[in-house]
């Protein structure tokens, strides 16, 4: 056994241990009493224009006015959301690089490439889940079906059917291939680089039907180009009541709540993350916000780091066994 330090170099020792300590909770203050004192970067999931990169202005609004710094919002769009993600991941955990995500790219993506560049557990520090809102089963509002059993039918008449999503392995991707393996629809899916790509073609004929992201969804049927057959989730959306989920027309394993999230790298200062995401959850309660999301389709959350963090590590099991249920294999 290795002997006892004499007691006056016991006595250093400990004390060179509590002045460490000491400067690592100073540090950690000073960060929370001078951030942020620089531009902060927000890069969100999509393209810009797109549904997400419009609540992300919305949430950049709202930290310049309360911080009196610019936001800069940098849409980085490209494979899957990986490119965006993976910036984020590699950027300095001081707090100014955040990013703004869906469950469904965060944790489906890293389940369907062999190769992705970053852990989404490991390399990413939840911020707070803001919202909640599953993707939607689109056709135009021509097409004959009005709910999933009429869409299976007329499918399996019609003989083949496209379905446009915003890429390969996407949970959107999943749950048509589940779908399809459930009901034995001769459904095709073609990937597209966004859903905007996918919807322009479903409305020039190119596609019979699409998945939409809430946002989208709710601008297109306002406009009436669309009639929504399912949602994804355990509960209706609040602002499209009518129309009901996949599992309460009778499908099983398509009620996965998904989420919308901000995130930081992994490792910035607790006190610059507690800062973060309490002036995050004070925003989504906003009555301004609280209304964006709701009129986009989301239902306004805002819950704190750690119940974010929990429910992502529970989530894991649930999209995996979704991945293998929809038979879709790694690329």
């Amino acid at each position: 056994m290795r002997p006892l330090l004499p007691a006056p170099d016991r006595r250093r020792a400990l004390g060179c241990l509590s002045g460490t300590l000491l400067a690592v909770v100073w540090l950690d203050a000073r960060a929370d009493d001078t951030f942020p004192n620089k531009p902060i970067r927000v890069v969100p999931f999509g393209t810009a224009g797109g549904p997400i990169d419009a609540i992300a202005r919305s949430y950049g609004e709202a930290l310049k006015q309360r911080w009196n710094q610019p936001v800069i919002v940098d849409a980085k769009p490209g494979a899957s959301g990986i490119v965006a993600t993976d910036f984020v991941a590699k950027a300095p955990p001081d707090g100014y690089t955040l990013m703004l995500t869906l469950s469904l790219t965060h944790t489906t993506v890293p389940l369907l490439q062999q190769k992705v560049p970053y852990d989404p557990v490991r390399d990413f520090q939840p911020l707070s889940k803001i919202a909640t809102g599953g993707p939607m089963f689109v056709v135009p509002a021509n097409a004959p079906p009005n709910n999933l059993t009429e869409f299976v039918a007329w499918a399996k008449t019609k003989g083949r059917v496209t379905y446009g999503t915003w890429g390969n392995g996407s949970a959107a991707h999943l749950f048509g291939e589940l779908f399809k393996r459930q009901t034995g629809a001769p459904l095709e899916h073609v990937p597209y680089k966004g859903e905007a790509a996918a919807h322009l073609d479903m409305f020039g004929g190119v596609l019979d039907t699409a998945w939409a992201n809430p946002a989208t969804a709710r601008t297109h049927l306002q406009a009436g180009k669309i009639k929504v057959l399912g949602i994804i989730g355990s509960r209706r959306v609040g602002t499209i009541a009518s129309v009901p989920t996949f599992t309460e027309q009778g499908f099983e394993g398509f009620g996965l709540d998904s989420w919308l999230g901000f995130f930081a790298p992994a490792r910035t200062p607790a006190a610059v993350v507690d800062k973060l995401s309490a002036a995050l959850r004070e925003i989504t309660q906003s009555p301004e916000l609280k209304t964006k999301l709701l009129d986009m389709g989301f239902e306004p959350l805002g819950s704190p780091p750690e119940a974010f963090a929990n429910d992502i590590k529970t989530q894991y099991p649930a999209w995996a066994g979704l991945v293998k249920a929809a038979g879709v294999v790694p690329e």
